[in-house]
């Protein structure tokens, strides 16, 4: 059985591991390694931070990162969502974000906005399916090693707030 509960400290541990092991794909993010907790803790929003538990085993998490210090924007974050290897394409995911998209707009958050690889089509459909729609590719945005990467950005707009 899955619940969605709120990301503690405590929970760190794990869901720094399953950072790590999307991290390790090279699919997921620009990121090499997981920072420590009170690093992540600080660039993440305090609110709208969740865990996917399937029989008390955290299997998945979201969070949401500020896109600007601008008051202008704080109605705007970025969504970093990782699942468990093994657990992947079994709905965690879908359930996460659909728990992201309430708790974010009980926040006050409008605008939700993903940069995703364009080769991680699991994640760009989970996104679109969550009601994100591409806004567009930014091309040679980053480089990993001397790899220079494109971004598909995607926004999902509240209909609720803002």
């Amino acid at each position: 059985m899955m619940t969605i509960t709120p990301l503690l400290p405590e929970h760190w541990p794990v869901v720094k591991a399953i950072y790590e092991d999307g991290l390790a794909t090279g699919q997921a993010s620009f990121q090499t390694s997981a920072p420590g907790w009170e690093e992540w803790d600080k660039s993440h929003l305090i609110h709208s931070r969740l865990v996917a538990k399937n029989s008390g085993t955290i299997v998945g998490w979201v969070a949401l990162s500020p896109v600007s210090g601008r008051c202008v924007y704080a109605g705007v974050a970025e969504v970093s969502i990782y699942i468990a290897a093994g657990h992947r394409g079994l709905g965690i995911g879908k359930t996460l974000l659909e728990a992201l998209v309430e708790e974010s707009e009980a926040h006050g958050i409008w605008t939700l906005q993903a940069g995703i690889f364009p080769e991680n089509t699991p994640s760009l459909r989970l996104h679109e399916g969550a009601g994100f729609r591409q806004v567009g590719i930014r091309q040679r945005i980053g480089k990993m090693g001397d790899r220079w990467r494109d971004t598909v950005l995607l926004e999902r707009r509240s209909e609720k707030v803002g």
